[in-house]
């Protein structure tokens, strides 16, 4: 059992179970009827997204530095309570079944998720 890290809107595996929307904003146009079959998430889970202004830092970011201040902020974000909380929870879920978190950045090297990837294996979560 893992968890897999993905890109939202993209095509899901054969064993991806619930894809996990770990975004800020639902994806703009489509109907909330069709978030799961099109492949963007069956369950939108914004607790783990940067929050808006973070948000807007990682997206401006051109340089290394700006990468990693937006970094810092993200990190700092999710040792709040619920975050922490969840993330926990989805660590201790990724030993018994198989899920997915995600988000709609095209390079996971620039995007949250690469983070999320980092926080969760420090968890302990079992992360494909």
């Amino acid at each position: 059992m893992s968890i897999r890290i993905v890109r939202l809107g993209t095509p899901r595996t054969a064993d991806e179970g619930v894809r996990l929307g770990t975004v800020r904003r639902p994806p703009r146009g489509v109907p909330k009827e069709k978030f799961a079959s099109g492949d963007w998430f069956d369950v939108w889970f914004p607790i783990l997204a940067p929050s808006l202004e973070t948000m807007k830092l990682g997206l401006a970011a051109k340089t290394p530095a700006e990468w990693t201040h937006f970094a810092k902020r993200y990190r700092a974000e999710m040792k709040k309570p619920e975050p922490r909380h969840a993330l926990a929870l989805l660590a201790a879920l990724s030993h018994t079944t198989n899920f997915s978190v995600g988000c709609y950045c095209a390079d996971e090297s620039h995007c949250h998720r690469s983070l999320l990837r980092e926080l969760l294996t420090a968890e302990g979560a079992d992360v494909v």
